[in-house]
């Protein structure tokens, strides 16, 4: 009985390693819907549309034609994907680790 109460006593002062449902399963970065540069991008991409939309209404000159709005959503659109991308290029997954447990 004395070697069992000794046994514990060791690993009173021991921190434990935590439980498998506690360790953190999220990845670095958030997603896509949780970040400031999404909205900035869906309200960009509406002010540019709505711009190319009212400009030459009532007989005015149409000076922002369509076919530049579009280019200059794709434009906001592509370099949001580069930025998104860059994000995650260097952040940790979780899931990618090569360990087995």
């Amino acid at each position: 009985m004395a070697t069992t109460s000794g046994s514990l006593r060791g690993n009173e002062g021991r921190a434990r390693p935590a439980p498998r449902s506690y360790r953190r399963l999220a990845s670095e970065t958030k997603h896509a819907t949780k970040t400031t540069e999404f909205y900035a991008m869906v309200a960009a991409i509406a002010g540019i549309l709505i711009a190319a939309w009212w400009i030459g209404r009532n007989g005015a000159p149409d000076f922002f034609r369509a076919d530049r709005a579009w280019l200059y959503v794709t434009i906001v659109a592509s370099a949001y994907m580069v930025s998104r991308g860059l994000a995650k290029s260097g952040s940790h997954d979780f899931g990618d680790d090569d360990r087995v447990d």
